[in-house]
């Protein structure tokens, strides 16, 4: 999935799809494939988080702690919003 990031819109548009699932675990993956499309490097050195810790964290296999979420998602640049759900 990577590879198929390729500019803002794309990942913004990656994690909205992501979101609707509900699924911790699979939130920290999708962040891991934008990490992975960045650079790793680069986005432990914007969170203070160790390459490896972040590898394990956004890995897809668990749920990563809310404080590591937060700041990954910060340091990527994004920020979360939340609204009502529309129930039908």
């Amino acid at each position: 999935m990577a590879n198929h990031l390729r500019n803002e819109e794309e990942i913004a548009e990656y994690l909205r799809q992501v979101l609707q699932d509900n699924d911790p675990a699979e939130l920290a993956g999708a962040l891991g494939d934008i990490a992975r499309a960045r650079g790793m490097t680069q986005l432990a050195r914007d969170t203070g988080l160790s390459r490896e810790s972040l590898y394990k964290s956004l890995s897809g296999e668990r749920a990563p702690s809310s404080e590591t979420l937060f700041k990954v998602i910060h340091a990527m640049g994004f920020k979360l919003t939340l609204q009502p759900l529309t129930r039908a």
